[in-house]
């Protein structure tokens, strides 16, 4: 039963609507005063407390001050007879509950209760309600699906749900949801196979990719006119955005948001050079063998991007932008971009890569305190928005913001929380990524993995003559059969990308001018 605290110097003028209360089966306690009222907390504990504001004695703010004193997460619905704004403020900024004007009536009390006590509930129903009609509709699209425009479309719709179905009750549906998301991963596999070498060929149909996103996507977007900060954060899932775009919205209005397709690997050496230099990996190996590593190649694959960079925006007669790049990887160095950030804003293009979720990624693996605050999808995204909050980037898109900036914010793949070993066998040359494999003679489970026998055909470089490429579809990962136990306890229910997955794939893009 539902205790409420009803405070009013005039509480018997108001029998009626205390009747009407108990018979939707709340329990009432009525005070006279706030002292009365603070007394009675004391004793008792009540769900919500309806005060009034214009009481003899200890008036209603001062009553709401010391019932917050005690116990702050005590809703209070504040009730008074005067609309002056600055009551209203004052009650406001002490976080009440609800505003109610006098004279009230019962119907009025009830909606307020509703709201305070109720929401949660109401909520979780109607969006379960919502979704398991939505599931039918879902299930049908997964099996016509046939587009890369439809995978965007249905995957769109699977993290709505995701995100919305995160915080009810009825833990089944999230578990329908998840079954939902499972088979997707498993049809769209299927898709990729059929159709990911024949993007690549002239006169095709296909959608912006890694490789194109710079001179499709990017370039129209930059001008003289208008400052362009151009975001990269490394590793960022499609759903780790959503939740942090709220936040963005504050200081910047969205002009545009696409999805486009990572290239295979979706790894960062690969769909990240791709994206700086607009070339596909075996085009980069040939034409720039200085800047290109291979995965069994000494050395970092990511330290030629600026070059990449400059090569790119000469191709496309870019030459008289003035333009800058700059790569975060640790705190230290977003907080002196941060505090410079002013400095940039005689350039073009600022080019700023963040490679914070992808060292939250790799950390979880590493670090059994990530693995704990990171478990599963949810408690990423939840870490995600946490770090995004109190991190120089937001500094600096709030100073983007200030100096006129227009906003572009995208990535360069995501991440799939891998669940199932596949076995794979391969000699000592074989690269080490758990999502994908290029080497010689490699032994897998065929309806484990996309298979490249010839690289060539996906625009990749071949390590040796007889080299082939394998990537990981669903939530698979790769593992040897040699101390198999160790190695599949270990990176069970780790982030890993490289493979082909929605979550790795299909990728936000975005656009925003300032507020």
């Amino acid at each position: 039963m539902i205790n409420i605290l009803w405070v009013d110097d005039e509480i018997d003028l108001l029998k009626p609507h205390i009747l009407f209360l108990e018979k939707k089966n709340y329990q009432v306690t009525t005070c006279n005063s706030g002292t009365e009222a603070i007394d009675v907390l004391d004793e008792k504990n009540f769900d919500i407390v309806f005060l009034d504001e214009n009481m003899p004695g200890l008036t209603g703010l001062e009553t709401l001050n010391e019932i917050k004193e005690k116990k702050d997460s005590l809703p209070v619905v504040m009730i008074t007879k005067s609309e002056e704004e600055y009551i209203m403020e004052e009650a406001i900024g002490n976080k009440i509950a609800d505003y109610l004007i006098k004279p009230v009536n019962p119907n009025q009390i009830l909606l307020s209760l509703k709201k305070n006590l109720d929401h949660s509930r109401l909520v979780s129903e109607k969006t379960t309600s919502n979704y398991q009609q939505e599931f039918r509709k879902i299930a049908m699209d997964l099996s016509m699906v046939n587009s890369y425009e439809e995978w965007v479309s249905l995957y769109q719709k699977l993290i709505y749900w995701e995100i919305q179905l995160e915080d009810i009750e009825d833990a089944s549906m999230f578990e329908i949801l998840e079954s939902q998301k499972n088979e997707a991963n498993i049809q769209f596999g299927k898709f990729i196979d059929k159709n990911y070498a024949n993007w690549f060929k002239p006169h095709t149909d296909a959608p912006v990719m890694s490789h194109t996103l710079f001179k499709d996507k990017i370039v129209p977007e930059i001008s003289k006119e208008q400052p362009t900060l151009l975001l990269v954060i490394d590793n960022l899932r499609y759903d780790q955005w959503k939740v942090f775009e709220p936040i963005i919205s504050n200081y910047f209005k969205k002009e545009k948001e696409d999805a486009f397709f990572s290239i295979l690997p979706t790894a960062t050496q690969y769909a990240r050079n791709a994206i700086f230099s607009g070339l596909m990996p075996s085009d980069m190996e040939k034409l720039f063998p200085q800047y290109w590593k291979n995965d069994t190649d000494e050395g970092g694959k990511n330290m030629h991007e600026a070059d990449f960079l400059e090569t790119q925006m000469k191709r496309l007669g870019l030459s008289n932008l003035s333009y800058d790049y700059h790569k975060i990887t640790n705190l230290k160095n977003g907080k002196k971009l941060a505090d410079n950030f002013r400095s940039l804003k005689d350039n073009d293009l600022t080019v700023v890569v963040y490679n914070f979720v992808d060292m939250l990624s790799h950390s979880k693996t590493e670090m059994e305190v990530v693995k704990e605050l990171a478990s599963n999808d949810k408690a990423y995204r939840s870490l995600t928005l946490s770090w995004f909050k109190n991190s120089p980037l937001l500094d600096m898109i709030q100073q983007a913001q200030q100096l006129g900036f227009k906003l572009i914010l995208t990535t360069d793949h995501g991440t799939i929380n891998v669940k199932n070993p596949s076995k794979v066998i391969g000699d000592r040359d074989t690269s080490l990524n758990l999502r994908y494999k290029t080497g010689r003679s490699l032994t897998y489970d065929s309806k484990d993995v996309l298979v490249a026998k010839d690289p060539r055909e996906l625009h990749l470089p071949s390590i040796n003559m007889s080299s082939s490429y394998i990537f990981a579809k669903s939530d698979l990962f790769f593992a040897y059969p040699n101390n198999y136990n160790h190695y599949v306890s270990y990176y069970r229910n780790t982030y890993q990308h490289g493979g082909v997955s929605l979550e790795e794939m299909i990728i936000p893009f975005a656009v925003f001018n300032p507020k």
